[in-house]
C-alpha cells in the first residue's frame, strides 16, 4: 500500500472519529442512573446501578414529550408528502434538454438548501403572517416541505440522468396516457431516487428547530423544539435520550439510503 493510500485512510479515520465522538458521548450518558450530564463514578467503573432506562420512560410517559413526537410526525410526514410530489414533478421537468433557463430554475429551487436557515426561517414568518398561516400546523407543513424539496429534486434528478425516455414514448405510442405511463413505466425506474429523496426530506423536517421556533405556537411543539427549550428552561438527561432516539432514526435512513443506491445502481446494470 502506497504512503499516499495511507495517508488518505488516517484522514478519513480521523475525520471520523471527530464527526462520530460527539454522538459516542451522548448516547452512553443517556443511560445514566443519576441526573446528571457527566459519567458517574459507577458509570465508569461499568457498574449495572449506574445505568438505566429511566430518561427513555420519562419521555413515553411524559404527555409533552409524547405530543412533541406525534407533532413531528404529523409535520414531517405531510411536508415529506408534498416535497416528494413537487419535487418529481420538478425533476422531470428539468430533465428535459429543452428548458430554457434551466440552470436559474435549478439555482432557485436548491437555493433554500444554501440559503441560511434563520434567513429562509424569517422570509417564512413574514410570507405565512400575512396568509394567517403562522402558528398553525398548515404552515409548518409549507414551510418544512419548501426546505425538503430541493433535496427530492436532487435525488431524482440523479436518478433520471441513465433514464432511458424512449421508454417513455414507446408508453406513449401503445396507447397510455401520460400518468399511466409515469406511474407503470418511469417511476417504478426511478423510485429509488423518489424514495432517497423522501428520506432527506422527511429527516430535514424532523430535525428542523430553526423554523418551528419562528413559525410554531404552542401546539406545534415538536421534538427539536422540546429539546432545544428543555436544555434552556429545565435540563434533564431526557434530552440526551431524545438525542439518542433521533441518532438511531439517523442511521436507520441512512442504511435505508444506502441500500436504495446499491439497489439502484444494480437496476442500471444491463445484461450482456
Amino acid at each position: 500500500m502506497s504512503g499516499w493510500r495511507i495517508l488518505i485512510r488516517v484522514m478519513a479515520g480521523l475525520a471520523l472519529v471527530f464527526l462520530v465522538a460527539p454522538l459516542l458521548v451522548i448516547v452512553p450518558l443517556s443511560f445514566n442512573a443519576e441526573p446528571f450530564f457527566t459519567f458517574t463514578p459507577a458509570m465508569m467503573a461499568m457498574e449495572s446501578e449506574g445505568y438505566s432506562l429511566r430518561w427513555y420512560r420519562a419521555i413515553l410517559e411524559d404527555g409533552v414529550w409524547r405530543q412533541a413526537l406525534v407533532n413531528s410526525l404529523i409535520v414531517g410526514g405531510a411536508a415529506t408528502a408534498i416535497a416528494t410530489a413537487l419535487g418529481t414533478l420538478a425533476a422531470m421537468g428539468l430533465a428535459r434538454g429543452n428548458v430554457p433557463m434551466k440552470g436559474a430554475i435549478m439555482g432557485l429551487i436548491i437555493s433554500p438548501m444554501i440559503t441560511p436557515v434563520i434567513i429562509a426561517a424569517a422570509g417564512m414568518y413574514f410570507f405565512y403572517s400575512d396568509l394567517g398561516l403562522a402558528q398553525t400546523h398548515l404552515g409548518l407543513i409549507l414551510a418544512h416541505a419548501a426546505l425538503g424539496a430541493p433535496f427530492v429534486v436532487i435525488t431524482v434528478t440523479a436518478a433520471l440522468t441513465g433514464y432511458d425516455w424512449n421508454l417513455t414514448r414507446a408508453g406513449s405510442s401503445l396507447g397510455a396516457d401520460p400518468w399511466t405511463v409515469f406511474f407503470r413505466v418511469t417511476l417504478p425506474l426511478i423510485l429509488p431516487g423518489v424514495i432517497s429523496g423522501a428520506l432527506f426530506a422527511f429527516a430535514t423536517s424532523f430535525d428542523e428547530v430553526v423554523t418551528v421556533l419562528f413559525l410554531g405556537g404552542p401546539e406545534q411543539v415538536t421534538v427539536p423544539r422540546k429539546m432545544w427549550s428543555g436544555i434552556r428552561e429545565q435540563i434533564s438527561p431526557a434530552i440526551l435520550a431524545a438525542a439518542t432516539l433521533l441518532i438511531a432514526v439517523a442511521m436507520i435512513l441512512l442504511i435505508v439510503v444506502e441500500w436504495l443506491r446499491r439497489r439502484g445502481e444494480r437496476m442500471k446494470v444491463t445484461p450482456r
